[in-house]
């Protein structure tokens, strides 16, 4: 299946890369805020996304995020995970926006070339099937099937990100992934 192979970039861009900027950031080189930028966006906006359900308050997510980044950057410490701490301002920053405005949306088609720059081309078949499929599952498992299959993240990442244990992590995935097959399994059938 076409999304649970996508990745954002932020695999590529390496945790010694990502800190490196963050230091610089914090000499407040906006040079390294860019090229952050650039190589996390799109799992920025995915997780925002994930949490918000609304494209106009993810992108908001999106530049606050960088903006509390440039800001707070000297209070980074080194713990060789910098994008859980990244998360963790994009979540943050998500719920209070939730808690704000309290909508949701469907997903544009704007916010599909965002997730999927770089990707292989998504139809607007799979958009549809994708989204009712995501629409199936809660906004919880949401958040960690796209911390997994977008951003790259490891489970036991994703638990420090959303402060769950590892296993209720895992439980949440699985029985996610599961709903998500069922979908996608019973629109396939109908397709026929």
């Amino acid at each position: 299946m076409f999304f649970f192979g996508m990745a954002s970039g932020a695999e590529e861009w390496s945790d010694a890369l990502c800190e490196s900027c963050l230091g610089k950031i914090a000499a407040h080189d906006k040079n390294a805020l860019g090229a952050l930028y650039e190589n996390t966006k799109n799992a920025v906006y995915g997780f925002a996304l994930s949490i918000v359900r609304n494209t106009q308050d993810a992108e908001d997510v999106l530049q606050d995020t960088f903006v509390s980044i440039y800001a707070s950057a000297r209070n980074y410490k080194r713990m060789g995970k910098p994008m859980a701490w990244i998360f963790t301002i994009v979540r943050n920053l998500s719920l209070m926006k939730v808690r704000d405005r309290r909508k949701t949306s469907d997903v544009s088609e704007e916010e599909w070339r965002l997730l999927t720059a770089d990707e292989a081309p998504v139809t607007s078949e799979d958009r549809l099937v994708l989204t009712a499929a995501l629409g199936k599952i809660s906004p919880e498992e949401g958040q960690i099937v796209m911390l997994h299959a977008v951003a790259g993240f490891k489970h036991r990442e994703i638990a420090e990100v959303l402060e769950l244990p590892l296993s209720t992590v895992l439980s949440k995935y699985n029985r996610a992934v599961k709903k998500l097959k069922s979908v996608l399994e019973g629109t396939g059938a109908h397709a026929e």
